[in-house]
């Protein structure tokens, strides 16, 4: 029996040997295909080019659009989602579900991004309710470093952060060169740049690039230019060069007299400005060392012209350099850059900033108006100027913090954004004086009659008496509301904008040149001919910011010296130019005409009805802001009086059906006499309110030039 026993006990030992020596065995031939598996998949990486990585990880939004293969009149699947999560769609659609789902929400990483993905890739645990079991398939991510998936975004972020701590950047996906990617070339004021086919998306591409802000763009040079011929050589910033296309202009037109930084915090963005600077034959310049690249340069061409690229967050290089041009165009309110821009900004320099925000400063969206500019606004008549005045308040209040004043050169409030270009003035005493131009206006909801509050801060019992109108005393009710804090200052500097239509007909900027007459006859508030531009120019002095500028007739040589208190050419007296600035100062808002027309009458043509206000003894001009508007002192009352004076009934054969609504201090008598002498008048000088001009008027590539003739 023992016998027996020993030999089972000895077989059971050999089972169990067997038994191990299988498994090794086996996790061997697993290692060994798991291993050829990878080294398939790196063959497969170095023979086809899409099967080298997941389809989730591309470089660029039209990479992706590719493997959905789309066309208009064909539905496609997603190619990153199942077909029972997302069904096929038409590519309109489609194109919106790849932007908005896949491309925005993915974590970008040397070039690629790592969409968010919804395949069977990673399926999450099953749920058992009764006797059903439901399996999810997870969204999540593809690491393009060690092929991990990862659920959430905030994990996928840090997960890539560990590889790169860890010194693990290189990637099997990145062995073969990604191909070249068709880049499409525009060309802007003999500037060419290469942007990406998405370039019109913003925040959905990393080269935005917009057309429709050329005008911006030439305003902008306009008064680099005019700086640059005050003191050379000057240090201009271009805080958000996406594409370089502002930056490059600058270092192409003005030479040696700029030196041209162009920053940008996006990699992609960076790599762009390089190769567009390349492109238009600059040499660049990374971290304080010169990138030479012959091949870009002409043959037997020397070109001295370097430009700085840089990668920083626009605060971090504010802050860390001093620059005379400093220009901020963000996506949205740039509210966020100003304490950084005017923190180093030097004396006399000119910061300018794009406001694409329209939603909030144009009264749609008033709670971000609040949050974003701490301003209390409505929807009114003269909502364009009202959203300028928002911007130079915000402008104002960063200047002061930094102990410096400000000078506005230039306000334009158009149909896609808000440009405001100011001179900084350095000492508390300019900052004083710019705060104080910081005030609350009353607006009147009934009849749109405003005036911005008194100076004090005592509290009145009655604030409706600072209105003109009695609407508080006919209308029940509170009919007042109070905005602001709104800038109560010029809008406009008379000298600068006459030097920068001198530098937009020099380079033959010529939609520039139609806003500029406009602006200039606006800042003066009068109707002037066009060219009367040209014979203002040529005067012998010129007053700006208190500093007076002796230009001699060639306007090229114009000379403003800086800095120097003690100068023959520099005199300053703060308290005339206060009083004489104060009494030629424009109007603060307009009117617009239909606005105010009367129900049942026709109105005359809007050049005559500014002849007929001059004639009165007002000042007059109109207004860039509105095609429609009239910029006047005149109070409203007797605005609606000269309109009522010279309107025509609509039927000639007797008086209009239903009231006619009479302006006040007009009698009844008045206005029949009136109705009479009106009718003997040419029936040429009545306009018909016609909708689609004012529609096609305010298109700002057709902007007309609101100077009028005789």
């Amino acid at each position: 029996d023992g016998v027996v026993v020993s030999e089972e006990v000895k077989n059971n030992d050999l089972d169990v040997k067997v038994t191990e020596a299988e498994l090794e065995t086996e996790e061997k031939e697993t290692e060994e295909e798991s291993t050829r598996e990878c080294d398939s998949n790196i063959l497969d990486v170095s023979s086809d080019y899409p099967r080298e990585k997941h389809i989730s990880i591309q470089r660029h939004l039209a990479d992706l659009e590719k493997l959905a293969d789309l066309k208009e009149d064909e539905k496609k699947p997603c190619p990153l989602c199942p077909e029972e999560k997302y069904k096929a769609c038409y590519s309109h659609k489609l194109h919106r579900h790849l932007q908005n789902l896949h491309w925005k929400v993915s974590v970008e990483f040397e070039g690629y991004r790592m969409c968010i993905c919804h395949l069977p890739c990673r399926p999450v645990k099953p749920n058992f309710i009764g006797d059903q079991t439901f399996s999810k398939m997870g969204a999540h991510y593809h690491c393009i470093v060690c092929s991990a998936t990862i659920t959430r975004r905030t994990d996928m972020i840090s997960h890539i952060n560990r590889h790169v701590n860890k010194g693990e950047t290189e990637s099997r996906f990145i062995i073969v060169p990604a191909p070249v990617s068709s880049h499409e070339v525009l060309k802007e004021s003999a500037t060419e740049v290469r942007v990406l086919p998405n370039y019109s998306t913003p925040q959905k591409t990393d080269s935005y690039f917009n057309p429709k802000m050329k005008l911006n763009r030439q305003l902008i040079f306009c008064a680099l230019a005019v700086l640059a011929e005050e003191r050379k050589p000057i240090e201009c910033l271009d805080a958000f060069g996406a594409t370089g296309i502002m930056g490059l202009q600058w270092a192409k037109h003005l030479r040696s007299s700029v030196k041209v930084t162009i920053n940008d915090c996006n990699e992609n963005s960076v790599t762009m400005i390089q190769e567009n600077c390349h492109l238009n034959k600059m040499k660049v310049k990374l971290n304080a060392k010169e990138e030479d690249n012959d091949e870009a340069m002409g043959d037997g061409e020397e070109n001295t012209d370097t430009i700085e690229v840089t990668k920083m967050d626009a605060n971090v290089i504010m802050h860390l350099r001093s620059f005379d041009f400093i220009h901020l165009d963000p996506f949205g309110t740039s509210v966020n850059y100003l304490d950084s821009a005017f923190c180093n900004v030097r004396n006399f320099g000119i910061v300018s900033l794009t406001s694409t925000d329209i939603s909030s400063l144009y009264a749609k969206a008033q709670h971000v108006a609040l949050r974003h500019y701490g301003c209390n606004i409505v929807r009114t008549e003269y909502y364009k100027e009202l959203a300028a005045r928002i911007v130079i308040a915000a402008v104002t209040r960063a200047a002061a913090r930094c102990n410096k004043g400000i000078d506005v050169l230039l306000s334009v409030a158009l149909e896609h954004f808000v440009l405001v270009v100011v001179r900084v003035l350095r000492g508390p005493s300019p900052a004083d004086d710019s705060a104080k131009k910081i005030r609350y206006l009353i607006h009147c909801q009934w009849c749109e009659e405003r005036i911005f509050q008194k100076e004090g801060n005592m509290v009145e019992e009655n604030p409706y008496q600072q209105l003109p109108c009695d609407c508080h005393g006919s209308m029940p009710g509170k009919t007042a509301v109070v905005l602001g804090p709104l800038w109560s200052g010029a809008l406009f500097n008379t000298g600068f904008l006459r030097r920068m239509f001198f530098e937009a007909a020099h380079y033959g900027l010529d939609e520039a040149q139609s806003l500029l007459k406009t602006l200039v006859c606006e800042a003066e508030c009068t109707t002037l001919k066009p060219y009367s531009i040209y014979s203002s120019y040529d005067e012998n002095k010129q007053e700006e910011c208190g500093v007076y500028i002796k230009t001699p007739n060639t306007s090229a040589e114009s000379l403003l010296i800086h800095g120097k208190r003690k100068s023959e050419e520099v005199v300053q007296n703060a308290g005339k130019r206060q009083k004489s600035e104060n009494s030629a100062e424009h109007p603060a808002f307009y009117y617009n005409i239909h606005r105010h027309s009367i129900k049942g009458m026709n109105m005359p043509k809007l050049n005559k009805f500014l002849s007929y206000l001059c004639e009165a003894g007002y000042r007059v001009s109109r207004t860039h802001f509105d095609p429609m508007g009239v910029r006047t002192n005149a109070p409203l009352a007797q605005f609606k009086t000269i309109l009522m004076k010279y309107s025509a009934p609509t039927y000639t054969g007797g008086q209009a059906e239903g009231p006619v609504h009479l302006a006040e201090g007009v009698q009844a008598g008045e206005q029949v006499e009136a109705a009479a002498d009106s009718k003997a008048e040419d029936d040429a000088e009545f306009v018909e309110y016609d909708k689609s001009e004012v529609a096609a008027a305010t298109l700002t590539k057709d902007y007309p030039t609101y100077c009028a003739a005789d």
